[in-house]
């Protein structure tokens, strides 16, 4: 009896690996997606003799503009259409399209959807897209895993006495760090409104970036530290006491100043469990967008935590109206930079897309600062608030850090 059961379970097992195969093959032609040429073409195919339409959206086409209300004009990805063959299966195929790793969906029947035939996705804040990347040049190269030492990826607990709560971090040790007995310098790398501590390592490809940077002796070793910025969530979306919570960019205490005042103690907390070294030229901050922000208001709000500074597509001048409870963090904010000049950091670093929503800010903040002559470099990038956009800025800003 013992030995039926065993077999049927087997049995059971086999049928259902079955069924999964058919269904995902949907029982009709087998066929790839996406599929890269040899000219950097790519083929996008899908299997749905029933549906009515089929188009794909991703950055890979060209851009359109949407406003979204209390936040502006923004690039959107484009939309193509697919086309059906007389098996069922649509297809698509974009132009040559240079190396970069790019993000996609289908839209089928007007609901937007992953692609069902590539296995790889990453989510932004509550949206799936797939992925593929185009190699070929130096810099998509930082974006892979190469034949190279790797660093280690946490996700660490730690206490934020101000915030009054458990919160999570990720944290990246360079190659050898678990052996080598040396100190480190660290650099804090802060997400966007809407993002979260796995942001920077999953859509910004940190750790690929951090690991192909210091093998290629462009970098040096250093702790890449990468904070939950809303300061009301423990950690990221579902990987929380809040169970499956519904991603959302809606979060209260975003941008009134209660993440810049409990900084402090994700730097304690640092600092007490790493080897690590503990001044301020071995101490880098920089974010993009509402990460951006923070790190401006928390360089110049403690102008001897950091030597290198870094602005990624920053919000300047978004801070919430009214702040209530915080409003020293903001205020004098021109004073504050000119005290942070004061004491000669090492490094101020402002990148923008040329077409981004912030650039006027951006430019603005740059134009004060001209006025004073307070020395800091810059760098104007195609496109807009994208991670294309972010991953090129701490490609180019992580090699200036520690020399």
């Amino acid at each position: 009896m013992k030995k039926f059961f065993v077999v049927a379970a087997l049995c059971l097992m086999g049928m259902t690996a079955q069924a999964q195969q058919n269904l995902s093959w949907g029982q009709g032609p087998q066929v790839a997606s996406p599929v890269v040429n040899a000219d950097n073409s790519v083929t996008f195919n899908l299997i749905a003799p029933e549906a009515q339409k089929v188009q794909i959206t991703g950055d890979f086409l060209p851009t359109q503009k949407i406003k979204i209300e209390n936040y502006g004009e923004f690039d959107a990805p484009g939309v193509a259409d697919l086309v059906k063959d007389d098996k069922g299966v649509w297809s698509f195929t974009c132009e040559p399209l240079k190396p970069e790793l790019y993000t996609y969906n289908m839209i089928v029947d007007g609901v937007k959807i992953i692609d069902p035939l590539n296995v790889y996705n990453i989510r932004d804040i509550n949206n799936l897209f797939s992925v593929l990347l185009i190699g070929g040049d130096a810099r998509t190269d930082l974006y892979k895993v190469n034949k190279v030492a790797h660093g280690t990826v946490s996700k660490v607990w730690y206490e934020s006495p101000t915030a009054g709560i458990t919160r999570r971090c990720t944290v990246y040790t360079p190659a050898g760090y678990e052996t080598s007995g040396k100190d480190y310098p660290v650099f804090y790398l802060l997400h966007g409104i809407g993002g979260d501590e796995n942001a920077w390592s999953e859509l910004g490809r940190a750790a690929q970036i951090m690991d192909n940077l210091i093998a290629q002796g462009k970098a040096e070793p250093m702790i890449l530290v990468m904070t939950n910025g809303n300061i009301s969530q423990e950690a990221c979306p579902g990987e929380t006491s809040e169970g499956f919570k519904v991603p959302t960019m809606m979060l209260p205490k975003t941008m009134e100043g209660s993440f810049e005042t409990a900084f402090p103690d994700v730097v304690n907390f640092i600092e007490k469990t790493y080897r690590v070294k503990k001044d301020k030229d071995h101490r880098a901050i920089a974010g993009l967008s509402m990460g951006g922000f923070h790190s401006l208001f928390i360089s110049i709000n403690n102008p001897d935590l950091f030597g290198y500074v870094g602005l990624f597509s920053a919000a300047v001048d978004q801070q919430q109206p009214d702040p209530k409870g915080f409003p020293n963090i903001y205020a004098d904010r021109n004073a504050k930079i000119d005290n942070l000049f004061s004491k000669n950091p090492k490094l101020f670093w402002i990148g923008c897309g040329n077409t981004d929503f912030l650039i006027k800010n951006n430019n603005d903040l740059r134009a004060y600062l001209d006025s004073k002559g307070h020395k800091y470099t810059y760098l104007e990038t195609d496109g807009g608030h994208i991670w294309r956009n972010w991953r090129i800025y701490l490609s180019e800003f992580t090699p200036l850090l520690f020399k």
